[in-house]
């Protein structure tokens, strides 16, 4: 959902080109890498260890990928090597390449517990059909006929696609940890709701804050439930770990996200992510004055048309906020004879 507007300010007006870096402060590196898809791109962020790099996020494995990484080892990197990459959570465009840059250089990999689970775990469990799980999941959610038998013999995602295989062993970091990389101390906050345990960092020496997804500019990231969890209520995980980042805030903060442009004024950002959910809810619930489906709620949710390409992604975000309701005790729920649970508000 969009959360543009208010008060942030952008230093920058462009990203970095291709293969080109920006320092946004003495030590630290803005690099940017593609992505196939409508978010088009991914933020990575070097930060440098005099003798080496520390590597936030890493993009998708790709042959586009690996050559443009080539291209950043040999010019703006300096021929170091990289010492470690820092992974701020599971999802295969900030961990595709980990493996890759573990390979290459025998760096080494910090992350959170769940993060490294649960990328090496995805990215071995390939899969030629949806599980039984996932099609239940469909059905539940009332997804269209049409995509549900387009979906149902097709070859889903796999991590393996476009992550390369992770090396056993890593460096687990915790709430409240201090991990230190490019010359300053950072303080480890942990995240909910777009990932288990999202890392983010927040500088002790300055005012720079690593955000990863947790924390991005004009969108909101996917709040989304998944067939290994279909009653999780991840949408209480972000609110939670919203109202807690907003005790951190500092306007000056310079807000180094995995998507979009740095920006400052994260204050009005931490609010702006919790009002956008809220009033989703609020739409939701005048929405569910009659029964609906998670695939009938799209229009109080996004408000803008969702076609093929983010269908899905808008699927697990109506069941989350769905769900979340329902364990709340705002709504009730029923099976409809084809097996989708119809939603309603009580009373």
């Amino acid at each position: 959902m969009d959360g543009s507007g208010g008060t942030l300010r952008y230093p920058w007006d462009a990203p970095p080109e291709e293969g080109v870096a920006i320092e946004i402060a003495d030590g630290v590196l803005w690099l940017r890498l593609p992505l196939p898809m409508a978010l088009d791109h991914v933020n990575v962020y070097a930060l440098d260890d005099r003798d080496s790099w520390s590597i936030v996020d890493t993009g998708i494995h790709s042959r586009r990928s690996v050559a443009l990484w080539e291209k950043l080892l040999n010019g703006p990197l300096a021929g170091k090597p990289v010492g470690r990459v820092i992974l701020t959570h599971h999802h295969p465009d900030h961990v595709g390449m980990a493996g890759w840059l573990m390979d290459r250089f025998g760096a080494g990999l910090t992350a959170t517990r769940t993060s490294w689970l649960m990328a090496r775990m995805l990215i071995l469990d390939e899969e030629e059909r949806p599980t039984k799980q996932a099609l239940d999941l469909w059905r539940a959610a009332g997804m269209a006929p049409e995509i549900y038998d387009a979906r149902k013999n097709a070859r889903p995602f796999n991590f393996a696609d476009t992550c390369h295989a992770l090396p056993v062993g890593y460096t687990r970091v915790k709430e409240g940890d201090v991990l230190r990389a490019g010359g300053r101390g950072w303080d480890v906050r942990i995240g909910n709701g777009h990932a288990p345990e999202h890392m983010t960092l927040w500088s002790r020496d300055d005012n720079l804050v690593l955000a990863g997804d947790q924390i991005l500019p004009s969108i909101s990231p996917n709040i989304g439930v998944y067939p290994t969890e279909p009653d999780a209520d991840p949408l209480s995980d972000w609110l939670a770990s919203c109202d807690r980042f907003a005790g951190l805030a500092r306007d000056d903060h310079l807000v180094l996200g995995g998507h979009k442009l740095p920006f400052t004024g994260l204050p009005t950002r931490m609010r702006q992510l919790s009002e956008n959910h809220h009033g989703a809810l609020d739409r939701l619930r005048a929405h569910l004055t009659t029964p609906r489906t998670a695939g009938e709620c799209f229009a109080p949710l996004f408000k803008r048309k969702i076609d093929g390409g983010t269908y899905g992604l808008a699927l697990v975000e109506a069941v989350a906020h769905l769900n979340h309701l329902h364990q709340a005790g705002e709504i009730s729920r029923s099976r409809r004879d084809d097996g989708a649970w119809l939603w309603q508000m009580k009373g």
